[in-house]
C-alpha cells in the first residue's frame, strides 16, 4: 500500500467525512486533510494529489474548486463535494448529499482519476497528430438519450430505480435473466449496465463475467445494486469489473444519479474513441490494424513521458509479441495469419482504456503506453487484453483447424530521467527475459 497521500480533503472539522476518511485510508486511497483553502493549495505543491473531496460546509467552499484546480497545475484534477446544495458538473465532478460508504467512493473517484487521465491524454494526442499534419476532433458525445439496461428479477427497489431512469430521460430496457441480458447486448449499445444482487449473486456475476470476455462490451460501466448487507466482499466485485457498488439502503436517487454519471462518462470516451478511430483516414496510422504506428508511437510517447514527469504520475510501456506456437508457424503458411492481424488488431484497440496508446511496432509486435499506471498494473493488464485475445479462434484456412493467437508480454515502467526510447527498449528486454524462462 502507497505510504504517499492520494486524496485530498478540505473540511473544516471531521462530523461529516471523517468516517469516510479513515475508510478510504484502509483500502489504499491515503488521505490528508486541510482545514483551510491556503493550507490545501500548499498540500498540491508538495504532494502528487488524485482527487479532492470538498466539505459543503466548509466557508470556502465557493472558491475551492477553481483555486484547487490552479494549484494542481498540469494535472487534471477532479473535485468530489459531499453535503448539501452541491451540483454535479462545472465546479463538480461529482456530488452526493450525504458520506457514501468509503468502497463506494473508493470505486467512483478511481474512475473519475482515470477520466482526468483520459482528458489529458486525448490533448496530448491532438498535439502529436497536428506535428504529423493531422487534426483530431474530439467531436461531441451522441445527443441520443442514454441508453440503460438493467438485469434481474423485478423486485419494488428495481423498478424504482429504473423509474428514476425513465424520468431522467434515459431509454431503459428490462432484462429478467442473463440469456434475455446477453440478447439485448449482442443487439443494442448501451451506454451502462445495472445488475440487481440476487441472494447467491449467480445471474449478477455471470453477466458481468460474460461482458468481459468480449471486446465489444467490455469498457461498458457494470453497476451492482445489492440486496441486502454484507452479502459479498466488496474488493472481489470491482476485481470481477464493477464500476459501482450500490449497497442494498442506498436511495434508488443515489443510485440512479451515480449510474447516469457512469453512463454520460463511458458516452464521452465513445466519442473520443470515434475520433481515434476516424483518424485512421488520415494516413498516419497503420493501414492494416488500425494503431498507432512505430513511428507514430515514438513521437507520442515521447510527449507523453515528458507529461508524466510534468504531472508526477507513473507511465508504463508494455510490449507484447505473438508466441511462436506450431499453430501459429501453421497460419503463416498461405498469409493466414496477416489476414487475421486486422482483427488482432482491433482486439488490442478495444481492449485498452480510452487513455492507453497502442502501436503495431511490428508485424508481430504491439506496444501499449500506460499513463498513471505503475509496471506491475500494466503487466496485469497486459496480461488480461492477451488472455481475452486468446480467447478467439482464428481461421488457418481450409481443412485446418483454427488458430489462437498467445503473446509473450513485457512491461517497464518510466524513471527517473529516463527517455521514452530507455523505457521502451526495457520493456522489450522485458519480454525476451520473460521468454526465456519459460524455454
Amino acid at each position: 500500500m502507497s505510504q504517499e497521500p492520494r486524496v485530498l480533503v478540505v473540511a473544516a472539522t471531521d462530523e461529516r467525512i471523517g468516517l469516510m476518511c479513515r475508510g478510504l485510508d484502509s483500502l489504499g486511497w491515503r488521505t490528508m486533510t486541510a482545514r483551510t483553502g491556503n493550507a490545501a493549495v500548499a498540500a498540491l505543491t508538495d504532494f502528487t494529489l488524485e482527487v479532492a473531496i470538498l466539505d459543503a460546509d466548509h466557508p470556502e467552499i465557493a472558491a475551492l474548486p477553481a483555486a484547487l484546480r490552479r494549484a494542481a497545475g498540469a494535472r487534471r484534477l477532479p473535485v468530489v463535494g459531499i453535503g448539501e446544495g452541491l451540483e454535479e458538473g462545472g465546479d463538480f465532478d461529482m456530488v452526493a448529499a450525504q458520506a457514501p460508504h468509503p468502497a463506494q467512493v473508493a470505486l467512483r473517484i478511481e474512475q473519475l482519476v482515470r477520466a482526468a487521465i483520459a482528458e489529458e491524454e486525448f490533448r496530448l494526442r491532438q498535439a502529436t497528430f497536428a506535428l504529423h499534419g493531422a487534426t483530431l476532433d474530439p467531436g461531441a458525445p451522441d445527443p441520443a438519450p442514454l441508453k440503460i439496461l438493467i438485469a434481474g428479477a423485478p423486485d419494488h427497489r428495481f423498478l424504482a430505480l429504473s423509474n428514476i431512469l425513465t424520468g431522467e430521460g434515459a431509454e431503459v430496457i428490462a432484462a429478467p435473466t442473463p440469456y434475455t441480458a446477453f440478447d439485448y447486448l449482442h443487439e443494442t449499445s448501451f451506454d451502462a449496465a445495472v445488475l440487481w444482487g440476487a441472494p447467491d449473486h449467480a445471474p449478477a456475476l455471470s453477466i458481468a463475467s460474460g461482458m468481459k470476455r468480449n471486446t465489444r462490451l467490455y469498457h461498458i460501466p457494470l453497476a451492482l445494486y445489492l440486496r441486502s448487507e454484507g452479502e459479498i466482499n466488496l474488493s472481489e466485485l470491482f476485481n470481477r469489473g464493477f464500476s459501482d457498488v450500490a449497497a442494498a439502503d442506498t436511495p434508488e436517487p443515489d443510485t440512479a444519479a451515480r449510474v447516469l454519471s457512469l453512463a454520460r462518462t463511458h458516452r464521452r470516451h465513445l466519442a473520443i474513441r470515434k475520433a481515434l478511430e476516424g483518424a485512421r483516414g488520415a494516413g498516419i496510422m497503420d493501414p492494416s490494424t488500425g494503431l498507432f504506428t512505430r513511428t507514430l508511437f515514438a513521437s507520442h510517447l515521447g510527449r507523453v513521458a515528458e507529461a508524466a514527469t510534468a504531472r508526477r504520475r507513473p507511465l508504463s510501456v508494455c510490449v507484447l509479441r505473438l508466441a511462436d506456437t506450431d499453430a501459429l508457424t501453421r497460419a503463416r503458411v498461405g498469409g493466414w495469419l496477416d489476414r487475421a492481424m486486422p482483427q488482432i488488431g482491433a482486439m488490442v484497440s478495444r481492449l485498452v482504456r480510452v487513455e492507453d496508446t497502442a502501436a503495431r511496432l511490428a508485424p508481430e509486435v504491439f506496444a501499449l503506453a500506460l499513463p498513471a499506471t505503475p509496471a506491475a498494473a500494466a503487466r496485469l493488464a497486459a496480461e488480461r487484453i492477451a488472455a481475452v485475445i486468446g480467447c478467439t479462434a482464428f481461421d488457418a484456412g481450409p481443412e485446418r483447424s483454427p488458430f489462437v493467437a498467445d503473446f509473450h508480454v513485457g512491461a517497464a515502467e518510466l524513471m527517473p530521467g529516463e527517455s521514452a526510447a530507455a523505457v521502451l527498449e526495457r520493456a522489450s528486454a522485458d519480454l525476451y527475459a520473460a521468454r526465456s524462462a519459460l524455454v
